[in-house]
């Protein structure tokens, strides 16, 4: 489970590091990074409106959004089928589940995001790799 202090910890020191690097390459981090950092807020409208796994597929995890995905719809087609306790518990389990993601979306998209500014720093520092 992430813990908010660490990962706000590593954030602090990702950006130190970067702050350390030469002018231009620092630039070129933040380039590399700016196009695949999340915002938090559209995370958690994500997973707010929709129960069936976007905010997953936001963060580019797509084998849980899958899941949301799968379970939501085989959730309506067993309701439809007359299955309505089934298919309810399902869609409730995956809303229950869901609310969790909601409640941490801060922490869970500033983790993303620290991954990316660790990817992009490294990228910057391996020049003969490019960005």
């Amino acid at each position: 489970m992430l813990n908010r202090e660490a990962v706000e910890r590593e954030e602090e020191a990702l950006r130190a590091e970067l702050a350390a690097l030469p002018d231009a390459a620092r630039a070129a981090a933040y380039r590399d990074a700016e196009r695949r950092i999340r915002d938090p807020d559209t995370y958690a409208t994500l997973n707010w409106l929709f129960i069936t796994g976007l905010h997953h597929f936001y963060l580019g995890r797509w084998v849980w959004g899958a899941i949301d995905l799968g379970g939501f719809c085989a959730g309506v087609v067993l309701i439809v089928l007359g299955l309505w306790p089934l298919g309810l518990g399902l869609i409730v389990l995956i809303s229950v589940l869901e609310l969790w993601a909601l409640v941490r979306s801060q922490v869970i998209v500033q983790d993303f995001n620290n991954r990316v500014l660790r990817g992009a720093l490294e990228r910057a520092r391996t020049p003969d790799r490019g960005l």
